[in-house]
C-alpha cells in the first residue's frame, strides 16, 4: 500500500455504542438523521462503501466499493475528540 487517506468525521456516528447509556447517547445515529434530509449528497462516500458498513440501512450498498470501510468500537473510556484521535494513533486511554 503506497498511501492511505484517513477521513475522520468527528461526531458522525452510525449507531449507539454498548456504553451509550453512560453518556446519554441511547438511540443515537447521526448518519440515519442526516439521511432523512433531502440535502444529503455524498456520492463519493457512498461509492467508497459507507452504505456497506454493517448496520447501515439508510444508504444504498455498492457492488464494487472504491474504498475500504469498517464499523469500529472505541477501546478507550470516554468519547471526546482528543481521546479518539490518540486511539487512532495507537494510544488506548484507561
Amino acid at each position: 500500500m503506497k498511501r492511505v487517506f484517513l477521513i475522520v468525521l468527528d461526531s458522525f456516528g452510525i449507531g449507539q455504542m454498548p456504553d451509550a447509556e453512560s453518556f446519554g447517547d441511547v438511540g443515537v445515529n447521526t448518519l440515519r438523521a442526516c439521511a432523512t434530509s433531502s440535502k444529503l449528497d455524498i456520492p463519493n462516500m457512498t461509492a467508497a462503501g459507507l452504505g456497506d458498513i454493517d448496520g447501515v440501512t439508510c444508504l444504498p450498498k455498492t457492488d464494487a466499493p472504491t474504498g475500504a470501510f469498517a464499523r469500529m468500537k472505541e477501546s478507550s473510556m470516554g468519547k471526546d475528540t482528543t481521546i479518539g484521535h490518540w486511539e487512532i494513533a495507537g494510544v488506548i486511554s484507561p
